[in-house]
């Protein structure tokens, strides 16, 4: 396996992937601590928490394998060259499952506090049966070749359209509502931090490596990112620019019972 050409640049990539890594995990706990403190989830989309958890999990496969899977690192090898690095590092691990950690523990949190007349819609019940059976097509489709890394590329496709899925019913919402009043702000920034941290680690590596395969080897990475920070952008704008904190209040203050929040 190839090594590092440069130790300052290695130093760099671990310190940005723990940054990533704590911004990304922390920003899970405040939805959780305020179901908690409320013993309700009222407010919380619970479309948003199904097709995170679809999103996460998708992502936890395609980095486990990866990452320890050594018949997958020779398929990836024997694709973009032996030249070339994993495109996973051990933080991408650690996140993608605490990320399915924490998406269970609030969904279990879904299942027993007061949630109100709000219920999953079937639209969403419908797109995350359709991504798991698909899931389960290709494990078949793959099976007769052993061909893992296109069946775990197809989860990383996964982790993605449900990255740029799970947000637009968010952004729809303030929109309509003209505020931004029970969105953690909090979670954005910390969700921001966390892409840009990530992003800036691949540039790194790339940089060491005098190569950029690593962008499209692990193209869902390296759309999470910007997907991620796009819509962050998005948010920020929303609560700062377009519908600033103190405006919502006045103008609608029960808005300060709804709560979203999770990256």
């Amino acid at each position: 396996m190839v090594s590092w050409n440069s130790v300052p640049l290695e130093i760099t990539y671990q310190v940005l992937g723990w940054i990533s890594f704590v911004a990304w995990s922390v920003s899970f706990y405040p939805q959780v601590i305020l179901n908690f403190r409320r013993k309700s989830v009222v407010g919380l989309n619970f479309d948003f928490v199904l097709l995170n958890l679809t999103k996460h999990s998708s992502y936890m496969i395609y980095n486990v394998v990866l990452f320890f899977s050594s018949t997958v690192q020779q398929q990836y090898f024997q694709k973009y060259g032996r030249d070339q690095m994993i495109p996973v590092a051990a933080n991408d691990v650690a996140f993608s499952m605490h990320a399915v950690l924490l998406t269970i523990i609030t969904l279990f949190q879904i299942a027993i506090y007061e949630r109100g007349v709000q219920k999953v819609s079937k639209i969403s019940m419908a797109i995350v049966s359709v991504v798991w059976l698909a899931a389960a097509v290709c494990f078949f489709v793959a099976l007769p070749n052993h061909s893992w890394l296109w069946l775990i590329n197809f989860f990383n496709a996964i982790q993605v359209i449900m990255t740029l899925i799970k947000y637009i019913p968010q952004a729809i919402m303030n929109f309509r509502r003209k505020s931004t009043d029970g969105f953690s702000i909090g979670n954005i920034l910390l969700d921001f931090l966390g892409g840009c941290t990530n992003y800036s680690q691949m540039i790194v590596q790339s940089i060491d490596q005098n190569s950029w395969v690593n962008f499209y080897g692990n193209i869902g990475k390296t759309l999470l990112s910007l997907v991620s920070v796009v819509f962050d952008l998005l948010f920020i704008c929303q609560h700062y620019v377009l519908y600033p904190a103190k405006k919502a209040k006045a103008d609608d203050p029960e808005s300060q019972e709804q709560t979203v929040g999770m990256p």
